[in-house]
């Protein structure tokens, strides 16, 4: 069975982007699993409270869903042009420490979409994050040298 990991970048309660990776979890073919994940309750991030606490349960619970999975499916609202904040943080915390890294995300295929009712969608959006997922090593295009 293919396991795909999906997280939605919205805190909204009737968000889009969740809405879109629901969707998705419909349509993914026989043999094909995608899981619909949240970043509700994951903290800010400070490297004070990961150096006195450690990561936080919420995230440690996703990270090891993510490194077990085949694939990883972000689907990420657009705010001012840019990723949301509180997307960028959940994924700062996933990537803690940083010598975990490769093991979450070491040549994991990670796919981009999203949904807005803008007229771009959230293309703004999704070039932001190209440079960041390439620092996490992703497979496929956002791998190192790409």
């Amino acid at each position: 069975m293919l396991t795909i990991v999906g997280i939605s970048g919205s805190l909204r309660k009737h968000s889009f982007n969740a809405g879109l990776l629901r969707a998705a979890a419909e349509a993914v073919p026989e043999g094909c699993s995608l899981s619909v994940n949240s970043i509700e309750g994951i903290p800010l991030y400070n490297a004070d409270v990961e150096e006195a606490d450690g990561i936080p349960p919420v995230v440690s619970a996703l990270k090891d869903q993510i490194a077990a999975a085949d694939g990883l499916l972000l689907a990420t609202p657009e705010n001012n042009n840019s990723m949301p904040g509180v997307f960028k943080n959940a994924l700062d915390w996933i990537s803690r420490p940083p010598e975990d890294r490769q093991r979450v995300f070491g040549n994991l295929p990670i796919g981009l979409m999203g949904a807005t009712p803008g007229v771009f969608g959230t293309a703004f959006s999704q070039y932001a994050w190209l440079p960041v997922l390439r620092v996490l090593g992703g497979g496929g295009r956002f791998g190192p040298g790409n």
